[in-house]
């Protein structure tokens, strides 16, 4: 049996990144993705976002992989939303996600960060974030 511990710090936007998350609906899809995460053995350690995106500290187990678990989050929380009717209007995910593996030592710290996405998002745009995400991690774009 393996022993595998692998954190990863993800995002991902709405479709045409439109601010369809606001406070309300943001906690809704939050508590959703958590349960719907558990119940397909995905652990979310943390997630937070703002109007138009989503930050989660997640770890993958032996059997699971990046796309797999984004995949799942991603369309079924999407269902769920049009399911519900959250929205006067059909909601999707941008198909494009970001996904940069972090250290033990930077859980705190990629914790903390994503605690203060609503704050941190009045000072620094998405866009910034992301390409410094990027720069940061050197991440790869992968079709």
């Amino acid at each position: 049996m393996p022993y595998i511990k692998i954190w990863l710090h993800t995002v991902w936007t709405t479709k045409n990144r439109e601010p369809y998350l606001n406070p309300t609906i943001r906690s809704n899809v939050f508590k959703h993705i958590r349960s719907n995460a558990s119940k397909n053995e995905i652990y979310i350690d943390f997630i937070n976002g703002y109007y138009d995106h989503v930050h989660c500290l997640l770890s993958l187990n032996a059997k699971q992989s990046i796309a797999e678990v984004m995949k799942n989050i991603k369309g079924e929380s999407s269902f769920w939303i049009n399911k519900n009717q959250l929205l006067n209007e059909r909601f999707s995910w941008q198909n494009d996600y970001y996904a940069a593996s972090i250290s033990k030592k930077e859980i705190d710290r990629t914790r903390d960060y994503i605690k203060t996405q609503e704050k941190h998002h009045k000072e620094q745009l998405l866009d910034k974030e992301l390409k410094i995400m990027v720069e940061e991690y050197g991440l790869e774009r992968f079709e």
